[in-house]
């Protein structure tokens, strides 16, 4: 026979699955009306907790009598917007960001600005974005 602790978990972690799934975290593409797609990102963060006890109070001849209980929490948080287009693909954040967040999300724009005034071309398949 099962311990009643296994069922009550069961359907705990059952209903947390049906919550979270990929698409909460990627969520579904929206079509923009430039020819762009945008897809948002999230951060999802979960808890979950179960217990219970079997009491001595009323004795029956097989078992003890059980009390329990399980609980969950989900937060789902906006990390932002993937846009893909034409000129590439960019990451939109969806709170602010400091000055070096904002430098280092610009730092591959900025290397292939510098290799076109320098005249440099990265003619070495499979190294396109990587520093010469």
């Amino acid at each position: 026979m099962d311990h009643p602790i296994g069922s009550l978990m069961q359907t705990t972690l059952e209903n947390i699955k049906d919550m979270v799934d990929v698409n909460t975290v990627v969520g579904e593409p929206i079509a923009a009306g430039d020819g762009s797609t945008v897809i948002p990102i999230s951060k999802v963060s979960f808890g979950f907790v179960a217990g219970g006890g079997e009491y001595d109070t009323v004795k029956t001849a097989d078992s003890l009598p059980f009390a329990g209980g399980s609980g969950a929490g989900v937060s789902v948080q906006p990390v932002g917007f993937l846009v893909v287009g034409a000129e590439g693909v960019r990451l939109l954040p969806a709170q602010n960001m400091t000055a070096w967040e904002r430098a280092v999300g610009c730092a591959p724009q900025l290397v292939e600005e510098l290799r076109k005034l320098t005249g440099k071309k990265n003619d070495q398949p499979g190294q396109e974005g990587k520093m010469p």
